[in-house]
């Protein structure tokens, strides 16, 4: 089909522009050709829209000189709808400098002989920034045995004095960091003997028993 005026009208006209409306049977590939609008040349201007029904589209289409249409916009029609494609790249740098720190607990080993009432003098060299250490004795549960004593490090190391536990065995004691519990060292396992202290003790020229009486040779 040609062009029709009889379905082309201005719908906008302000400060020399004008929105120009035309719908037609035509497709728009016809439509957007070279000279079809050329019956009405003199009324278009270069900056002015058309929105354009087609047979198989409805675009919004830019005047150019000539007057040719530009490339546009398509509303709707059979070649698809609007689409807008959005593309981003981003560059993420991440730098991070790492860094050893050694600190260590190194128990010493312990005295021999702990029987019930006495006391067990206990010590740990300290490697890293570890201000405190914390002694401890726990029972065959790991329940601790009261009480906890904290003491500082000077000089690489720390030690501190623990009263013995009840009669028992697989004792061990704990040295931990002060600030980080789970730095932790653990000593072999130990038991605790009864009170000896009787057996050393005479009366006259025979040992004693725990309840005064001589001991004797039967």
């Amino acid at each position: 089909m040609a062009f029709s005026t009889a379905t082309f009208a201005a719908l906008i006209e302000s400060n020399g522009f004008t929105m120009w409306h035309y719908v037609t049977a035509d497709t728009r590939a016809t439509v957007t050709g070279a000279g079809y609008f050329a019956t009405v040349a003199a009324r278009l201007r270069a900056g002015d829209l058309m929105l354009l029904q087609t047979a198989d589209a409805m675009a919004m289409l830019p005047i150019r000189s000539g007057p040719a249409l530009g490339v546009g916009v398509t509303l709707d029609g059979v070649v698809g709808a609007l689409a807008t494609v959005r593309n981003a790249l981003f560059n993420f740098t991440v730098n991070q400098s790492i860094s050893a720190i050694v600190r260590t607990i190194v128990l010493a080993p312990l005295a021999a002989g702990i029987v019930v009432g006495g006391s067990i003098p206990v010590s740990a060299q300290v490697t890293g920034a570890i201000s405190t250490v914390v002694f401890g004795i726990y029972d065959t549960n790991g329940t601790l045995v009261p009480p906890a004593i904290t003491a500082p490090v000077i000089g690489g190391s720390a030690s501190a004095i623990l009263p013995a536990p009840p009669l028992g065995t697989s004792y061990r004691i704990r040295a931990r960091d002060g600030s980080v519990p789970t730095l932790v060292a653990t000593s072999f396992a130990f038991n605790v003997g009864p009170d000896l202290q009787f057996l050393l003790q005479e009366d006259d020229n025979n040992l004693l028993l725990q309840t005064g009486s001589g001991l004797k040779q039967s």
